[in-house]
Formats: structure tokens, sequence, C-alpha cells
């Protein structure tokens, strides 16, 4: 049988652009080379494209993966639909910027080229931190208090917010992961360096209410009839799950499944279900919830269109406990992003 060409691509122009290499190497490592073979397309940081082997050396354990690629050969998208390209569906690695936001996903379209993961629309919402929580919130579903300040406009919210924010706060980046750009502020004093920090990554900035609370992590699954793993539960190794903590340290430690109660696991799965359907995702999603130590509330933090593939990222890790192992986890993924193409390919273009 002949095997699937798969293009993974991953760096790119993005502050996140490490993050990706790190979760090109891990799905590169794993994925079936008895079904699929593998085109590696790199970005650099200054937006170059680089194909095979030169794309290879870009991952810093390029060695160990040498014997997964094709190598030498062009990357072509089909120029007529009926055609065939040199890959037959794509699995974008591109984190934050240029490939979460629907940039290279409206690219894959225009090329009618299945690709996996959310769409243009599903991933530019997922991108924009604002956006998504105002559609959460339209929804009805529990998200904690929140602002978004424009880059302009940071001296008059800081006029206006400064001495009444109920601290503590955390200033986000609108359009970035990782946990790249992210300030906890603990008093009033600190919060204009803050949104000096956020600012130098994003034009738009949230200020997002802290609470007291539990970080729970779902990994969703699925096209129209999505599924939600078990839920896994971050314990940082600094004061919150930044940069350092996710991706330096390695002290973080990750439950999985989370330490719940029964209902609390239905509820919290039947809440990244919601999360996943409202904000128009298919393929893939981690949804990141608090569970405030309180009251016992649920919120929905964020989704992440495009989440960690690392060999410590919670996504992955979550469905293989769910009974998903990471090579069929990809292999699903590549089906569910086939599936969705030949379904949107038989929607009427013309009237």
């Amino acid at each position: 049988m002949k095997k699937i060409r798969v293009g993974v691509i991953f760096g790119g122009r993005s502050g996140e652009h490490e993050v990706s290499l790190r979760s090109a190497e891990s799905v590169l490592k794993a994925i079936d080379r008895t079904k699929y073979e593998v085109v590696p397309i790199g970005i650099t940081h200054a937006g170059r494209w680089l194909a095979s082997t030169k794309a290879l050396a870009m991952l810093p354990a390029k060695d160990q993966i040498q014997k997964v690629f094709t190598d030498g050969e062009p990357i072509t998208l089909p120029a007529e639909p009926a055609s065939q390209g040199i890959v037959d569906v794509i699995f974008p690695i591109l984190h934050g910027t240029y490939g979460e936001d629907g940039t290279i996903q409206g690219f894959l379209e225009l090329a009618n080229v299945p690709y996996v993961g959310a769409g243009v629309l599903g991933s530019a919402i997922g991108m924009d931190k604002d956006v998504m929580k105002r559609l959460l919130r339209e929804a009805g579903l529990p998200i904690v208090d929140y602002w978004a300040v424009r880059k302009a406009d940071r001296d008059s919210f800081l006029q206006a917010h400064i001495t009444t924010l109920p601290y503590p706060v955390f200033v986000k980046p609108a359009n970035l992961g990782s946990s790249v750009g992210i300030t906890k502020v603990h008093a009033a004093e600190e919060l204009p360096a803050a949104l000096e920090t956020a600012s130098k990554y994003d034009r738009k900035i949230v200020v997002e209410q802290g609470v007291v609370a539990r970080e729970i992590e779902i990994s969703v699954l699925g096209n129209d009839d999505p599924i939600a793993s078990l839920p896994g539960e971050i314990i940082p190794s600094r004061e919150f799950y930044d940069y350092q903590a996710k991706y330096i340290d390695g002290d973080s430690r990750l439950l999985i499944p989370a330490p719940l109660e029964g209902i609390q696991t239905n509820d919290a799965q039947r809440l990244a279900i919601a999360a996943f359907k409202v904000l128009e995702c298919s393929g893939m999603a981690r949804v990141d919830l608090f569970l405030e130590r309180t009251t016992g509330k649920f919120y929905v933090n964020e989704i992440n269109t495009l989440p960690g593939f690392t060999s410590i990222s919670m996504y992955p890790k979550l469905w293989e406990t769910s009974g998903i192992p990471y090579p069929q986890l990809i292999d699903r993924l590549i089906t569910l992003a086939i599936e969705r193409h030949a379904e949107k390919n038989k929607l009427r273009t013309k009237y």
C-alpha cells in the first residue's frame, strides 16, 4: 500500500519558534514510518522556507531523526484541485503567530490541501484571548474577569484602573502562547512594567483577574463529534506555569489523571467539549481550566488549537493515559484532517 506523504511544517516567525522545534522533534520520532513518508518543512525566524535536509538542520536532535525523512525533493502544493502534489496532507506544528492564528491554515485552504488541526476561523479565535473570552462569555461558559488593552491605550488604562484592579492579575499578550510574555502582577507598581513586557509581543494585551485555583487541562480530539481525554493537573515549579517552568526547569509536575472526584471529571470534560464547539475548533485542542479552590467552580481559561507535542507536553500524555498512544494519536489526527477536507470538498462552490 502506498504511503501517505505528510508534510510536517515547523519553526516559523513567532516567539514560540523554539517550542515548535521541540514539538516537531517529538512528532517526527513517533510517526508510523510504515504508513507515512515524512517531508520536513522548516520556516526560519526570518520567514525563509526550507525543505528536507535543510529543514532538518534546524532541529536540535537532527542526527537522531535523520532516517525519518524523504530527502532532496522540493515542496509543491497542487496547482489544480485534482492534481497530485508532493505531499498528501500537512501537519503544521507552528505554535503562535503565523502558524496557530489562521495564517497558515488560510494558505493551505487556498491550496486545497488537507491539514491537521483547526481551520482558519477556529485557529484565529483560539489565538486571540480577547475574542476567545468574548465568545465563551456570550455562550454562557464561565470565565474569570478580564480587561483588553490596546498597546496605544496603555497610559489611559493605567490612569483608569491601576488603583482599582483586583490584584493579583495576570498580564498577557493577547495573541501568543506557551506563557511567553506573561507577568503575574501582585501590586499596582508592577503593572506598568508588565504592560510594557506584553506589548513587546503583541499590539493587544489581556489583563486577567487572578484566582486561587488548581490548573486542570483536558485534551479534545475530533471534528463534529469530539471526545475529551481524562483531565490532567499541573503543579508548577514556579509561582505560575510560565515558559521557564514549562520547557526549561523540568521540575513542574503533571498529575495524570488529575485527582478529581468523578462528577468533577465529568464536568471538566463537558466544559472542554462545549468550549471546543463554541470556538469552532476541529481536529484537536487542549482546553485549560481553572478549578477555584474555595468554591470548587470551574472556569475556562483558554483553548490551545495547536497544543505542544513535546515529550513532556500535556496533550499527548493525556491521550496516552486515556488509551491512545502517541503514534496512534498522530494517525488519528491525520485521518481527521483528511476526512474534514473530503467533507468540505463536497460543498457547492457554484450557484
